[in-house]
């Protein structure tokens, strides 16, 4: 039998047999390898590790530690906990079952309304399953045997699936014992290859997203490689559980979202100082780094929208009304008007690069469903800014944008990797434009030596962009900020400069965001520090316990010292046993409380008690109002 090339990721070249799978090969290089790869990837197309070598290929295995890797994993998860709930429940028609980040799901109908309790038989199936060892292998169907087998079994929503697939896809199903899903895969090469799993809630979904269509039931679950790992991930979501910034927004009275506006987050007065603090830390560092604050309208003619593309690519997320009998829009993004202050007036490449920025106040319409806190809102605050350059400016400003980014993170403590998101199925522009602007990106992280991911077809409609994903204190992420280079809407808007020669010449733009959106933004912090907030940020920076009466004009007149130094104090002057406040400030999560009596009134001294370190003994009130400016300016 002839043999065939193997290019492995680090450039060595192995021989295997022409029609050797690609598990056959594993085993091949090594037993450890054999172990531990779960799909591969063969001339940058994931597959099953079933899937036979015919020529020469570059092939990378994938593990659990690849992104890949897991999501093969955790979408035979789903497969796994189909085929359990077909096994235990008679009447169910199978919706979808994808994996998801930290996990997986499958959408089910049934006449039987599933229960926490059903999670725990469910999960106990799959596992049997799972020692079942089931083989998954994959077949090539047409698409009358697809329509036939899944017209057989009662599924509709598969049959709707098959039929909305282009007539020139391939339609593949796979087959693990007795259960068969429509599926292009890829998927483990059999049920025992997952060796923890835990089903965690149950929701409701309409189909295929659209809220005129049925309502299914959702069951969501993770699933990893060791139960060490899922241990781990099950002690973090605990946390989690401990930091909602729902469950704190409501103790430590920050926020609220009434039913009067689902989707539209009431700040209160402790909230509003955390976002005043927030938005002046904002302002300052972008006057820093050369900005210029703008403010644009919320509501703007129809035609903008038309022009801008929004109308076209966004239209299913906007708010409408009718003014004077002509239509307009809430805005849902702010690069519009941004875009009509520069054009109100002629611009040199002397003026060039043009940075503006802006707190501007956004509206999208969201499905009910996927409303969450401060997380998916309706109504929030973008921290905008659009710079308008030079073609030969484009790397030097996004080096200037991520270091603005990394100043920003730095000060809350949060990490951050970059992915880059490349052009869409549905995007404005030619295949050259994309090319031109997809690569400065590239290369600007390249030159800065930063790591960053590929996410293929995930760019904004106008411009590829470079995301950045936080990680907070408990290893979560989240993204945030986002770089996304524009060389389409200074086209349709016939922006231009005059250049060195005279004539008009088009710049370039970029849209980008550091905080990503305000409300969102203030939601993570508030689960990465567990609402204890850093001394700066803090609604309530000091709070005066006085022990008894006659020591609360003492303490009014310490408060009073203090605010004239712009610290934010509060007294306790209720006529309540010192522990009991002690014990209240500790569960408001104050930075410092101050305990007060006849021998700190008499030496003019503040007995200290700060979070985290408890008593810190006596100390006179200008050098504890000094010791705490000083921690304030440094928001260490």
């Amino acid at each position: 039998m002839s043999t065939i090339k193997m290019i492995l990721k680090d450039g060595a070249v192995r021989e295997v047999e022409q029609g050797n799978t690609l598990a056959e090969a594993a085993k091949a290089i090594s037993r450890n390898l054999e172990k531990a790869a779960l799909v591969a990837k063969v001339n940058d197309q994931v597959t099953d590790l079933t899937t036979t070598l015919d020529k020469d290929s570059n092939v990378e295995f994938l593990t659990f530690a690849d992104d890949e890797g897991k999501a093969a994993l955790r979408h035979t998860s789903s497969h796994i906990l189909a085929q359990a709930v077909k096994r235990l429940y008679g009447d169910v028609k199978l919706g979808i079952g994808p994996s998801i980040a930290n996990g997986f799901y499958y959408d089910f109908d049934t006449t039987h309304t599933f229960t926490p309790e059903d999670l725990v038989t469910i999960q106990a199936e799959m596992e049997k399953i799972v020692k079942e060892n089931l083989p998954l292998e994959r077949k090539i169907v047409s698409r009358e045997e697809a329509l036939q087998l899944f017209a057989t079994q009662g599924e509709v929503y598969k049959q709707e699936l098959i039929r909305d697939l282009p007539e020139d896809v391939a339609i593949s199903i796979y087959k693990q014992g007795e259960f068969v899903d429509l599926c292009a895969g890829p998927h483990l090469i059999s049920t025992g290859r997952v060796k923890a799993i835990k089903l965690q809630s149950i929701a409701g979904a309409y189909w295929r997203g659209d809220e005129k269509r049925k309502m299914l039931q959702r069951i969501y679950g993770t699933s990893f490689e060791k139960k060490a790992d899922l241990d781990a991930y099950i002690t973090m979501m605990e946390e989690a559980a401990k930091r909602d910034h729902r469950k704190l927004g409501r103790e430590l009275d920050l926020f609220s979202i009434q039913e009067e506006g689902p989707g539209f987050p009431f700040f209160h007065p402790k909230g509003m100082v955390v976002r005043n603090e927030l938005e002046s830390f904002w302002r300052k560092i972008h006057v820093k780094y050369g900005y210029q604050e703008i403010k644009t309208p919320i509501i703007l003619h129809q035609k903008l929208w038309q022009q801008s593309g929004h109308w076209e690519h966004y239209r299913d997320n906007m708010y409408f009304t009718q003014i004077d009998e002509e239509g307009y829009a809430v805005k849902p993004m702010n690069c519009p008007g941004g875009i009509l202050v520069y054009r109100t007036q002629h611009h040199s490449y002397r003026d060039l690069p043009l940075r503006t920025c802006e707190l501007g106040l956004v509206h999208r319409h969201e499905l009910s469903g996927a409303l969450h806190g401060l997380m998916r809102v309706r109504s929030f605050t973008q921290d905008d800014a659009h710079i308008f350059m030079l073609p030969s400016q484009i790397k030097s400003e996004i080096k200037k944008v991520i270091e603005l980014f990394n100043t920003v993170y730095s000060v809350f403590g949060l990490s951050y990797h970059a992915e880059l998101s490349t052009k869409p199925a549905k995007a404005m522009g030619s295949d050259e434009v994309w090319e031109t602007a997809t690569t400065a990106l590239k290369e600007a992280l390249e030159e800065l030596n930063m790591p960053f991911k590929i996410n293929p077809g995930d760019g904004a409609f106008y411009g590829p962009k470079i995301d950045f994903h936080l990680q907070d204190s408990i290893g979560r992420t989240w993204q945030c900020g986002t770089i996304q280079l524009d060389m389409l809407m200074p086209e349709k808007f016939d922006l231009n400069y005059i250049g060195e020669d005279g004539l008009k010449h088009r710049p370039v733009m970029i849209h980008r965001v550091a905080y990503g959106s305000l409300e969102r933004f203030i939601g993570i912090l508030i689960e990465h520090f567990a609402g204890a907030f850093p001394l700066w940020l803090a609604p309530v920076q000091v709070k005066i316990l006085p022990i008894s009466e006659r020591h609360a004009e003492y303490a009014q007149e310490l408060a009073q010292m203090m605010r004239d130094q712009d610290i934010r104090v509060e007294v306790d002057d209720r006529n309540e046993k010192i522990g009991y406040k002690i014990r209240e400030s500790q569960l408001q999560k104050l930075p410092y409380m101050l305990v007060v009596g006849d021998k700190e009134a008499e030496t003019r001294t503040v007995a200290i008690r700060k979070r985290g370190q408890g008593d810190l003994g006596a100390m006179p009130i200008d050098g504890f109002i000094t010791t705490v400016l000083a921690e304030i300016i440094a928001k260490s």
